[in-house]
């Protein structure tokens, strides 16, 4: 791999002394048929495939599990040049995270990567926030490439998934929230994955900054006047 190429290559963002082993996932309604196709691999109805979902929804856990599995390598959307091509693909596999239009992003490169992950028989898995049939590009080849690409979309959080992420974010930054505590939050925090990062990030900082442990109290203080969206 070349020197630009080994500065760009993406580690996975694991998050906040988060684990992202298979057994660590939290499974739900929301991204039962996402965990699936991952499962599935090498089994794909296609060498590609696009798992779309918003901020927080466990994209990138997906992608740190199956590269786990498949020896994959990953790099940013944005780090994509056509230079690197045949080195990142040398595993026979590769993760590109957060795809999208604009952001810098090398449409020849996407467009040639596509390529060659037919012709050398690789695996490519995808994950960006919205569907590629939306997104506006220069090249219209790649446009009706990607298209053309197996989607699996992350739905919303039922209240059950958000729960379970509440307390396992919570375990990632060694916080222990008691039942009180989950029952007064899962009313008040935004119901969307990123809601429930936020609401555990806020929870942490203040917890740390007063030097107190995760109470009913805390988290009173911090989201008494708050509802969810």
């Amino acid at each position: 791999m070349s020197a630009s190429a080994a500065q760009r290559q993406l580690v996975l963002d694991l998050g906040h002394d988060a684990s992202y082993a298979r057994e660590d996932f939290i499974r739900g309604e929301a991204n039962a048929t996402a965990l699936a196709l991952i499962d599935r691999w090498p089994d794909w109805p296609d060498r590609a495939v696009v798992v779309v979902g918003p901020e927080g929804s466990g994209k990138s856990h997906l992608a740190a599990i199956w590269a786990a599995r498949s020896g994959a390598r990953g790099i940013a959307a944005a780090a994509l040049g056509e230079a690197d091509l045949p080195d990142l693909l040398a595993p026979g596999a590769l993760v590109i995270e957060n795809l999208g239009p604009g952001d810098g992003l090398d449409e020849r490169a996407l467009f040639h990567l596509l390529n060659l992950v037919r012709e050398e028989r690789a695996s490519l898995l995808i994950t960006a926030r919205s569907l590629p049939a939306g997104w506006t590009l220069q090249t219209p080849d790649l446009a009706s490439r990607l298209r053309a690409l197996p989607v699996v979309s992350l739905a919303p959080p039922d209240e059950r998934l958000l729960r379970a992420l509440l307390i396992k974010l919570a375990a990632d930054r060694q916080l222990d929230l008691d039942d009180s505590v989950v029952n007064y939050l899962i009313v008040r925090v935004e119901r969307s994955f990123a809601g429930v990062q936020q609401a555990i990030a806020r929870l942490d900082h203040a917890a740390m900054q007063q030097k107190r442990p995760v109470t009913r109290a805390l988290a009173a203080a911090l989201f008494r006047d708050e509802t969810p969206r």
